[in-house]
């Protein structure tokens, strides 16, 4: 079994060596003379078990400093030490630091291994819970992605390409509890499943809604809601859906606790992600989508919405669009436009990874069983030329700039429209090349 591994923070250098010495056989101790030498230690050695800090230090005292490794290693046990019975100082250290422990100075040999003993088995405990819940919630949340995939490839589309904006933007603002915002993006559109087809494809394109049709949407953030309600762990995630559609308040900055400043900056990650999908999906380019929504200042936060902007101009890369028969396509590829079954029925939306198990499903379709050829956007392919060999005829190249995952390709519907080629030599080879 490898040791536990342990911070220990004070001022006093044989203290720091007389605690590595006791706890030798079953820790391991790594020592910080002060509080900001603990930090620094935290992030660059951790993660740790168990830290233990003297209260009185020149820099911060320990309650600071174990309020600060609270926000930083949450699931680290935290214990005081001090050689003054300060009543003050001990309700200051629980309140902030919220520790396991308070132990005084001089601690015997045999108290502090004890101490020590209880702190790594809570520390044990609540790592254990924390794996068991989030194995779960992980189950959970791809069952019902899973069942949006199977039953509704438009909206499983949708909520994938949203996924990525919100990555994008949660990467690009720093946000640090990022999870919760992701998994309210990958289920924005699981309420779709009680749309019928017809009503789902007129919300993909914006086309104009019925009277009843309205009224089914007007109930989905309902229907989400009670989807989601029994599933552990996911309050945030709940409140994110919940408020995403309302309207944006410019009343200065995010005002309550950390959990509802998530939530409010969460759901205007959330409608600014929506919206530019919304209004690309009509076959706007991507400058045009983001100017709309430009004019649209009183529907967002004006700085998401230029951290959005900024990545979608940033987030391009040298990819090649190929139209490919089914029988070529491979794991990794997008789907640059709608996948239909030749009868008509959508298979999978653009923007869709292509998966394993949907390499596998094509080799059982039978001729004829879906539209081909299947235009994908390989990644990274940048200068590569297909050779006649990989590509089955010499390459027809137009170049034009692609967004990563949302090509918009539809020449009927004014977006992007592609030089003519002669049709032996553009049948299954290379159409463009994105770049920027």
């Amino acid at each position: 079994m490898s040791p536990v591994k342990v911070l220990g923070v004070d001022e006093e250098p044989h203290l720091l060596e007389g605690l590595a010495v006791n706890l030798r056989r079953k820790y391991e101790v790594t020592p910080a003379l002060s509080g900001t030498e603990g930090l620094k230690a935290l992030l660059e050695k951790g993660p740790f078990a168990v830290v233990l800090s003297d209260m009185r230090m020149p820099d911060m005292d320990g309650a600071t400093f174990l309020a600060r490794v609270r926000e930083l290693a949450p699931d680290a046990t935290r214990m005081l030490l001090t050689g003054h019975a300060d009543v003050q100082a001990a309700i200051a250290a629980v309140n902030q630091g919220q520790i396991f422990r308070f132990l005084t100075k001089p601690c015997p040999p045999d108290e502090l291994r004890l101490a020590f003993g209880a702190a790594a088995e809570q520390h044990r405990l609540v790592t254990a819970e924390r794996v068991l819940l989030e194995q779960t919630l992980r189950a959970s949340i791809k069952t019902l992605v899973d069942v949006l995939s199977l039953t509704n490839p438009v909206s499983f589309g949708r909520a994938m390409r949203v996924k990525q904006h919100v990555s994008g933007l949660a990467e690009k603002l720093r946000l640090r509890e990022r999870w919760q915002v992701e998994v309210a993006a990958m289920l924005s559109q699981l309420g779709c499943i009680t749309l019928p087809t017809e009503t789902v494809e007129k919300l993909y394109y914006g086309q104009p809604l019925s009277e009843p049709e309205q009224k089914m949407v007007g109930r989905l953030p309902v229907v989400t809601e009670q989807l989601l309600g029994n599933i552990p762990r996911l309050e945030v995630v709940r409140g994110i859906l919940a408020r995403y559609a309302k309207p944006y308040r410019r009343d200065g900055p995010i005002q309550g606790d950390s959990e509802h400043q998530l939530i409010e900056r969460g759901a205007q990650m959330l409608r600014v992600a929506i919206d530019y999908d919304t209004i690309e999906a009509q076959g706007n380019p991507m400058a045009l989508a983001i100017n709309t929504m430009r004019g649209r200042a009183d529907c967002y936060d004006p700085v998401i919405l230029e951290a959005f902007a900024a990545i979608r101009g940033a987030n391009v890369v040298q990819d090649e669009v190929r139209e490919l028969p089914v029988s070529a396509i491979r794991e990794g590829m997008v789907f640059a436009e709608d996948v239909k079954m030749s009868s008509g029925p959508l298979l999978a939306a653009r923007g869709c990874d292509v998966t394993a198990s949907f390499v596998e499903r094509a080799r059982n379709f039978r001729a004829g069983y879906i539209k081909e050829p299947i235009r994908v956007i390989v990644r990274g392919a940048g200068s590569k030329v297909l050779s006649r060999e990989t590509a089955g005829l010499r390459d027809m190249t137009a170049t034009f700039n692609l967004p990563n995952y949302d090509l918009e390709h539809r020449s009927s519907r004014g977006s992007l429209s592609l030089p003519e080629t002669p049709s032996e030599d553009r049948k299954w080879g290379l159409v463009g090349r994105a770049s920027q």
